[in-house]
């Protein structure tokens, strides 16, 4: 038995507990009995009555329980997985995904394979891995995407570049179509956003800052759906974040293409006003937009153009941060606000509370074929118990990331995590 296994006997029941699972559409109080790795039932009403008397009794006290979260886009390396499980177990994430740029890359089996190894010692959140499309993410030569899908990769991108080559693009998705796999692409036209740090427009005027047009994304989507339909290719975006891309995507999916896409919560709770006086922490890539884009975004969610939600954490050094804001380095860490700023999109009254959880959980689950996602009997006991509306603010003082370089930095924030279970066993809790 692994150091990080659970006895396959033990047994624990949540009860007083209200249950969230976007993939049967149950919301109501109840309780989940687990036994050992896997639940054994979860259902409205259980244990109202008595409780099995060889079970430990875990009292959710009314709070909401419900699969635990999957993030599909995290930036890690081996050097910072105890880190990273840290902070996504706080953020009640137990499965993520992790982009190719680690060192090495992860453009080859073994690559994929130690991956997986580091994530089962480190013994918190699940990481399983994208593949690269292209041999050292450099954009040329395709990488053995056949042979890293049997080692484990479950989808295949550059990571924060662009397949800039079409040729190069309608290659991979020529692969994409024949062996069922799916590409994720970074939508930015790498020559029309060299040299910009924001979004083009009014405020980066005024900042005397190089602006990066909207067009640089929408120009990638569009050609890459034109190329999806020529090869019949899987085709997603990641952290879309401009109206014209959400149009584009929902007439594509209009027209029966297979393109999905996520963004991230920055998207659709910032706008480009967060730069403020050179404020670093919002520099991201793609960088915050309009209001108006905000906006779009939240109807792309609302309408389902927009299929998933993803943290897109990316945590950087203090040194790299704190530089002016040109030279600064893009990203912000997001697996602990994950959870807390999706539920704005509830607290406004866009999502209920399933559709939110949906786009965090179940979601991107099905993406990917990730078994999780779900309080359906058999699956992996992955829960996160959680309070919808207690308030916080977001400080580095109350973050577990190693790296504190937030765009939410200072934001008051409703909905916090009191508890988050991986394959049975509790792996954080509010308080200890």
């Amino acid at each position: 038995m692994s150091p990080h296994s659970l006895d396959p006997n033990v047994r624990v029941a949540y009860i007083n507990a209200r249950l969230l699972d976007p993939t049967t559409g149950l919301d109501g109080m109840g309780g989940v009995l687990t036994e050992g790795e896997r639940i054994v039932e979860a259902q409205e009403g259980l244990f109202a009555d008595s409780v099995p008397d060889d079970a430990k009794v875990i009292d959710c006290n009314g709070m909401c329980l419900a699969p635990g979260l999957v993030d599909m886009r995290v930036h890690m390396s081996g050097q910072n997985l105890n880190a990273t499980g840290s902070a996504a177990v706080a953020g009640g994430i137990t499965t993520a995904v992790c982009l190719p740029g680690t060192t090495p890359v992860i453009d080859d089996p073994t690559v994929v394979e130690s991956v997986a190894r580091s994530a089962r010692k480190a013994g918190l959140v699940k990481v399983y891995p994208y593949g690269a499309i292209t041999k050292g993410l450099k954009g040329q030569e395709l990488a053995e995407m056949g042979m890293l899908a049997e080692s484990g990769a479950v989808a295949f991108t550059d990571g924060n570049r662009a397949i800039e080559n079409s040729r190069t693009m309608v290659q991979a998705l020529s692969y994409s179509a024949t062996f069922g796999l799916m590409l994720v692409e970074h939508p930015e036209d790498p020559t029309l956003a060299a040299g910009g740090v924001m979004t083009e427009g009014e405020t980066a005027t005024r900042l005397g800052l190089t602006g990066i047009p909207p067009e640089a994304e929408a120009i990638i989507v569009d050609r890459d759906i034109r190329l999806a339909k020529m090869t019949g290719g899987r085709l997603h975006f990641a952290h879309v974040s401009t109206a014209e891309s959400v149009e584009l995507i929902r007439r594509a999916k209009d027209t029966g293409l297979t393109v999905t896409c996520d963004t991230a919560p920055p998207y659709f709770a910032l706008n480009e006003t967060a730069v403020g006086d050179y404020r670093t922490f919002a520099k991201l890539s793609p960088p915050l937009r309009s209001e108006a884009d905000r906006e779009a975004i939240v109807a792309g969610l609302k309408d389902g153009a927009i299929d998933a939600i993803a943290s897109d954490h990316c945590p950087m050094s203090e040194d790299l941060k704190r530089l002016p804001f040109a030279d600064a380095a893009n990203g912000g860490v997001g697996m602990e606000t994950l959870l807390a700023v999706t539920l704005e999109l509830v607290h406004n009254g866009h999502l209920s509370l399933l559709e939110a959880l949906g786009l965090i959980s179940t979601h991107p689950a099905e993406l990917l074929g990730l078994p999780a996602g779900s309080l359906k009997a058999g699956s992996a006991a992955d829960l996160v118990v959680f309070d919808p509306n207690v308030g916080w603010q977001v400080k580095d003082t109350v973050l577990h990331s190693k790296a504190k370089n937030t765009p939410f930095d200072g934001r008051p924030l409703q909905g916090r995590v009191l508890r988050t279970v991986i394959d049975g066993r509790t792996v954080f809790k509010i308080g200890s």
